[in-house]
């Protein structure tokens, strides 16, 4: 079992979803978690939470029904030179932001441009995580993308959602292996996550847990378990 999951969306990243962040803790304290982190979409995303809603996760209580809440947020990298969609005095106020890309916002190119792109965002020090990176829309250089993520401090998550057989992505199992070979050949840890939207699948990881040990990862380089070193590492600046 694992114990915390941080990426997940309320109510506030729209997609029909209609948990509020109290709804979010409240299944994850049932399920036996002990960290929760709400990671609503950045502002580009259609019917994504505004300025306001990020300007107000400060001030939000950081224990709900018995377990710890970070408030971070999942950016969306706009072009090859790594823009993000959320200004610098909101990312400040958060606890960590993921990076991902998706069709909405970002026109994938060919693998070195993508590569450049997510390297060129993960330089915000806000960014803690790469997301979702095994879309095969979005092809990149994992081995260029993993040394790049040793020298920011940046971790890759493998995503429950992309290996669930019910998944958009698309068949994400090759690029989720080349993510575990290059994050143990360089010592990379990483994190499962859920990318729940709402309440129903917070800190599942039936696809993902079952993905990792199969391969053999080593339980040491995964984040969910060690609360400590996963809260210090998201809100080291």
């Amino acid at each position: 079992m694992y114990l915390s999951d941080i990426h997940t969306h309320s109510i506030a990243s729209g997609h029909g979803t209609t948990c509020t962040i109290s709804d979010m803790a409240k299944e994850a304290s049932h399920k036996g978690l002990k960290l929760l982190g709400i990671s609503d979409h950045g502002l580009g995303t259609l019917t994504s939470g505004t300025s306001s809603y990020f300007r107000s996760l400060p001030f939000c209580p950081k224990k709900r029904f018995g377990i710890d809440v970070l408030y971070g947020v999942e950016l969306n990298i706009l072009d090859i030179d790594g823009h993000i969609d959320l200004s610098d005095d909101l990312l400040n106020g958060l606890d960590y932001a993921i990076i991902s890309m998706h069709q909405q916002n970002y026109r994938s190119g060919a693998a070195a441009e993508n590569t450049l792109a997510y390297i060129n965002a993960m330089k915000h020090p806000a960014v803690k995580v790469l997301g979702h990176c095994d879309d095969p829309h979005f092809p990149v250089d994992y081995r260029t993308l993993a040394i790049a993520a040793l020298q920011e401090n940046v971790i890759f998550e493998i995503n429950e959602a992309s290996l669930s057989p019910n998944g958009y992505r698309g068949d994400t199992t090759s690029n989720a292996t080349e993510i575990l070979y290059f994050c143990q050949k360089y010592e990379i840890p990483i994190i499962l996550s859920s990318d729940s939207h709402g309440k129903d699948h917070v800190g599942d990881f039936t696809y993902s847990a079952e993905f990792v040990h199969q391969a053999m990862f080593p339980e040491s380089l995964i984040l969910n378990n060690q609360i400590p070193k996963l809260k210090f590492f998201l809100q080291t600046r």
